[in-house]
């Protein structure tokens, strides 16, 4: 039978999602036919998925440690928050509703029969199964329908193992927490606990693991040390973009042990809009020795001296253009422009340049047309159908071969379109301003390719880029092939492999 183990924190953030990746990578090298899954999640930073389907970027990545494919069936249900309390709600990669949270319950009968089908093909393909919970378990007050964690466990008949973060502080109290209020029959299907994000000498925490044994009556597994590489991969949390990074230097030099840029670095604005998506885009960027990228929260103006601001994709472009006037960012944007500065917008951010953006049928929110920047000669509007593809071709200005893939709906058009700034599968793509300072795509993932990336930030007076530094695809796998080197050193990857294959 297949083995299968379901990865449960005592909340979000805890480490989840990274452990599944190195865990992945880690049992594959083994060379076990590994697929990951996660039931449910919730995110606005999506991976497209070569049959037209989007699912969560974590999963997508989970795959590329696991050395397969992604597919819609590893993340069956993605919901893509568009506002506080309602959310687009993606069944196997497609869009099935939006959904108000409260009307959201409605759908898991509907939804936790899509998510064990998909499991189950899975299953059928795999040696082992990883699962990827999602917030904690703890939050019981959500248990019934639960499709994301022990409900999901339940019905699958999945053993599960808790992950709690000691680097966010009373690591023991989460864990033997998260037992006290569980229902006992969920808590009998977890075998055991990994201590998530240790700094310094693990074995200082010896008596803690012994204490919380005695008091749940789980497993230990281990302790897992901080994992200072942890921010080379793709982040999928928002949240992720406000916290420092300690591992990249502000000023762009050392990182890869890669020495500093003769010149200085470019300096490249973001703005955290507040329904930001695939922000992943900008890694490859953050990862650049030639680039400082800073990611401008909100209540802070965009900087006077960046050579680049960047509109990212958004989950909510008109809402998300208000939101830039209500933070005067776009008189920021328009006094850039006028000092001769650039402008890029990525998918949604590409909407927000034009002179409009309409949604007649309510797609985004409700009806309506909200003007946009007018920085480009282009309209959008916005249609029921969502275009998911993956893409590939050159740019159309430096002949640089570029592949990602578009995940948007609307439609752009307008005589700037005339100035394409790709060319994708022999159509063009994109707009550009007459004088080529500002420009706008749909092509998501576009700075992942080196060459174009290097080409790009010459343009904006960058040092040519240091042929002996890793490509940041290499960086990737990189960090993965460390990631699972740094769990098998400190962790019972073996305990774990027995638990999965004994079941429940």
């Amino acid at each position: 039978m297949t083995a299968t183990l379901m990865i449960q924190g005592c909340g979000s953030n805890v480490g989840k999602s990274a452990l599944t990746a190195g865990l992945a990578r880690l049992f594959a090298r083994r060379g076990l036919r590994v697929r990951p899954f996660k039931p449910q999640n919730m995110s606005n930073n999506a991976a497209v998925t070569a049959d037209g389907g989007e699912i969560g970027r974590a999963q997508a990545l989970q795959a590329r440690a696991a050395g397969v494919a992604p597919s819609v069936h590893m993340n069956p249900v993605l919901l893509k928050p568009e506002t506080d309390r309602g959310a687009q709600v993606i069944l196997r990669g497609r869009r099935l509703t939006t959904a108000q949270a409260r009307d959201y319950h409605r759908l898991k009968p509907q939804l936790m029969e899509a998510v064990l089908d998909s499991f189950a093909r899975l299953r059928a393909e795999a040696d082992l199964v990883l699962v990827e919970g999602a917030g904690s378990p703890a939050e019981v007050n959500l248990r019934a329908g639960d499709i994301a964690n022990m409900g999901f466990a339940r019905a699958a008949h999945v053993p599960v193992v808790l992950v709690g973060d000691i680097d966010r502080g009373g690591v023991i109290a989460q864990i033997v927490g998260t037992q006290a209020v569980l229902d006992p029959a969920d808590a009998a299907l977890i075998r055991g606990f990994v201590v998530n994000k240790f700094r310094g000498d693990p074995a200082l925490f010896e008596d803690g693991l012994r204490l919380i044994e005695r008091r749940t009556g789980w497993r230990s597994f281990g302790v897992a040390p901080w994992f200072p590489d942890a921010h080379r991969l793709p982040a999928e949390d928002a949240a992720d973009l406000t916290r420092a990074r300690a591992a990249d230097a502000p000023d762009g030099a050392g990182r890869d042990g890669a020495a500093a840029p003769a010149r200085p670095p470019v300096r490249i604005a973001c703005p955290l809009i507040s329904r930001i998506a695939n922000f992943d885009d900008l890694d490859p960027l953050r990862l650049d020795p030639a680039v400082r990228l800073e990611m401008i929260p909100p209540g802070r103006a965009l900087p006077g001296d960046a050579d680049l601001v960047i509109l990212p994709g958004a989950k909510s472009t008109r809402g998300d253009l208000d939101f830039i006037r209500a933070q005067g960012w776009d008189v920021d944007i328009l006094a850039h422009w006028r000092r001769g500065g650039r402008v890029l917008g990525i998918c949604g951010g590409y909407q927000m340049l034009g002179r409009s953006v309409a949604d007649p049928d309510g797609v985004e929110g409700p009806p309506g047309e909200t003007p946009g920047l007018g920085l480009l000669d282009v309209t959008t509007v916005m249609r029921p159908d969502k275009r998911l593809t993956l893409a590939r071709g050159r740019c159309a200005l430096t002949g640089e071969a570029v592949e990602g893939y578009e995940i948007h709906i609307g439609v752009t058009e307008g005589p700037d379109r005339a100035r394409p700034v790709f060319e994708l599968d022999g159509r063009a793509e994109g707009a550009s301003s007459p004088d080529g300072r500002v420009r706008g795509s749909y092509l998501h993932g576009m700075f992942a390719a080196d060459g174009f990336r290097a080409a790009f930030l010459r343009m904006l007076g960058a040092a040519p880029a240091h042929d002996a530094a890793p490509g940041y695809e290499a960086q990737i796998d990189r960090t993965l092939d460390a990631l699972a080197d740094h769990l098998e050193a400190s962790l019972d990857v073996d305990g774990l492999l027995e638990v999965a294959r004994a079941g429940v």
